[in-house]
């Protein structure tokens, strides 16, 4: 079985809150600790999944809800999904920069009082929570952002908190660069 099938399958142990563990991983598919405990770092750290280990139940879960991509492209997708760099790495294909197209959209509950940006990323917005608060969805995190800073309103992310660090850490990286010394 490829990396992708043992992500899914680990995505659905931690939605049912199984809390499936590295070891358990490896036995169910006959890989090796240190390759499961690699599985769950790539589910945490590239695809912003919140999971925090459980010593009392000696196992993972999700701290918040999160939703898995069906298809997705990373660094290591040699690593992940074979068939996506055999895609890629396809000559005719040169000129795409990468495939980002995702079955399942990512969410994100936002706080916005300037109604006219509201209006800017009403494409985004799937649900209405009163005043000032909405659900969005989105396919590509870059470009959400860039919607998100393009608007030129206060806004505030309130979950998930993956995006929020990884706005955060964008507008730091931009502020560095630009400071006059």
């Amino acid at each position: 079985m490829n990396a992708n099938t043992r992500i899914q399958w680990l995505h659905k142990k931690l939605v049912s809150k199984s809390y499936p563990n590295s070891h358990r991983i490896a036995e169910r598919f006959r890989i090796s600790p240190r390759q499961a405990q690699r599985d769950l770092d790539f589910l945490r750290k590239n695809l912003g999944a919140p999971i925090a280990y459980d010593t009392a139940r000696r196992g993972f879960y999700y701290t918040e809800p999160f939703q898995l991509p069906l298809l997705l492209t990373s660094d290591n997708d040699d690593l992940y999904i074979p068939e996506v760099s055999a895609v890629q790495n396809n000559e005719e294909l040169a000129a795409a920069e990468s495939i980002i197209q995702m079955q399942i959209p990512y969410t994100a509950t936002l706080e916005i009082a300037d109604k006219l940006a509201v209006m800017e990323i009403t494409p985004y917005i799937t649900e209405r929570h009163g005043k000032g608060r909405f659900t969005c969805e989105f396919h590509s995190i870059e470009k959400f952002l860039g919607a998100l800073i393009a608007m030129e309103a206060e806004f505030r992310i309130i979950e998930p908190e993956w995006l929020r660090e990884r706005l955060i850490g964008s507008a730091e990286r931009i502020l560095k660069s630009h400071k006059i010394n």
